[in-house]
């Protein structure tokens, strides 16, 4: 069975029917390859990371008695935050390469079909399904047309702008003669100061761990109420239709 583009919905008799030898017997489709499942692991270790110790950057410990340089505890925390920021940036620019090289799954986060009828109408049905008002969800391949809309919004756009002025405020410790201040010191043009900056940064780490709760919580929702696994998809890559229930 040739897979259906990402985000289309599927009908129970696609996934179990077909060539009477091979198709009847299966129950689940490839969607993630093992670099984005990978990716995405990692980038939720990163993002736990960065979230804990930009906290911490941003409310300090108490002071603590003896030496500085035998507590370098804030020191650390910030070695911490800048060396997760580097695998965040760097996975994200892996992330990147492979929606051009992977199958047509590892490209819907970073498309957003706002032109498509077929594709607002799934995100109405996808929210009344989210706010309790239809009995059962529609299946899909890969995301669904809500989960597309809010990943595309919150994560993708989002982590553009935390890398960008992530880099920036480290660009500050860098110096203006570091390819860190080259690429990114532009920021500095757009906002009034660098407190800004670190307002905004520090803004978006909160939205991130919005995003990350409502995430989590959907996850596991999906996993027990809806005909499609979710959380094991993540890890096997594969998505797993529970029943032919239709809707």
């Amino acid at each position: 069975m040739t897979p259906p583009p990402p985000g289309s919905e599927v009908h129970a008799a696609d996934v179990t029917a077909g060539d009477a030898s091979t198709s009847i017997e299966r129950t689940s489709i490839l969607v993630y390859e093992g670099p984005v499942r990978a990716w995405h692991w990692i980038t939720a270790l990163a993002i736990t990371t960065l979230a804990v110790t930009g906290y911490l950057i941003a409310n300090p410990l108490p002071s603590v008695t003896g030496e500085a340089s035998d507590w370098y505890v804030m020191g650390n925390i910030r070695f911490i935050h800048f060396a997760a920021g580097y695998v965040l940036a760097i996975g994200w620019l892996v992330r990147i390469y492979w929606a051009f090289v992977g199958n047509h799954h590892s490209r819907q986060l970073f498309k957003f079909p706002f032109w498509k009828k077929e594709y607002w109408d799934g995100v109405a049905w996808e929210a009344s399904w989210y706010f309790f008002y239809r009995r059962w969800p529609k299946k899909y391949v890969g995301h669904n047309p809500l989960a597309q809309f809010v990943m595309f919004f919150v994560f993708t756009l989002g982590m553009f702008f935390m890398i960008i002025t992530g880099f920036a405020l480290y660009a500050e410790g860098t110096g203006l003669d570091s390819w860190q201040y080259a690429l990114f010191g532009w920021v500095f043009d757009i906002f009034p100061n660098s407190q800004a900056v670190h307002t905004w940064h520090h803004l978006g780490m909160w939205v991130f761990v919005c995003y990350i709760i409502i995430h989590i919580y959907a996850a596991v929702r999906e996993d027990i109420m809806s005909r499609q696994s979710m959380i094991s998809t993540m890890i096997s890559g594969e998505r797993m239709f529970k029943d032919n229930r239709d809707d």
